[in-house]
């Protein structure tokens, strides 16, 4: 295993891409069969676990070659050639992860030798196509930091609100209805203010707010999904 050079930190971003669900991509090259598998981790333990797993599971393959980062700044990257030629597999496979900027996730690609050779270009190109074909089947998501606002109302403003979200994308977590209708949202964090601003002057100060704590969600199929307070 080789620690693959870092690249500078990236700026502090409002989201952050990772890994929802992993998934397998495979694609051929001149014979050569190269299968991509990705899983989320967050320890190098937990990815070499996986990348375990993956060489039992390929056992008779020439080589599984494999790449992972995780950190908030990708402070952990490790990669490696398994064996194909240095430079040619482990920190291609890591470039697209970092390029895509993934957080939290391993990647392994196997490969099964077709009987020619592809050269240090061509097996450049065919693990980074590998690996895309790898984040493609697999769930990729933007955690957004936010916090669950609720806003209350009555049935004369709820339309007015539905329509400031509408126009905002932000999807409704749960709504109720008695007395009152009381709309419950993950409110990204740099809207928050403005949000309820808009709401209060077209509601003309009517509807009533509740304010959660932070917490980091994702829109996943449309629902929303509540990771973790943070």
């Amino acid at each position: 295993m080789q620690a693959c050079p870092k690249d500078r930190q990236r700026e502090e971003i409002s989201s952050v891409k990772t890994l929802y669900q992993g998934g397998s991509g495979e694609i051929v090259e001149k014979k050569s069969r190269f299968i991509a598998t990705t899983e989320k981790i967050e320890t190098e333990e937990e990815a070499l676990a996986f990348i375990g797993r993956m060489k039992k599971q390929y056992w008779d393959a020439r080589h599984n070659c494999y790449a992972f980062v995780a950190g908030e700044h990708h402070s952990l990257q490790r990669c490696s050639d398994d064996g194909e030629p240095a430079g040619t597999a482990g920190r291609p496979m890591l470039d697209v992860l970092l390029k895509e900027d993934i957080h939290n996730i391993a990647v392994v690609v196997t490969r099964y030798f077709g009987g020619t050779l592809l050269g240090t270009g061509g097996l450049v190109r065919a693990y980074q196509k590998a690996v895309q074909s790898g984040l493609e089947h697999s769930v990729i998501i933007d955690k957004l930091p936010g916090r669950l606002l609720k806003v209350e109302c009555d049935y004369n403003t709820i339309g007015k609100i539905q329509y400031i979200l509408a126009q905002k994308q932000i999807t409704a977590v749960d709504v109720s209805y008695t007395d009152k209708v009381v709309t419950e949202v993950m409110a990204p964090m740099d809207q928050l203010e403005l949000l309820q601003k808009e709401i209060t002057d077209k509601t003309s100060g009517t509807a009533g707010f509740q304010v959660g704590g932070p917490a980091e969600f994702a829109v996943i199929d449309g629902k929303i999904k509540i990771f973790k307070k943070i």
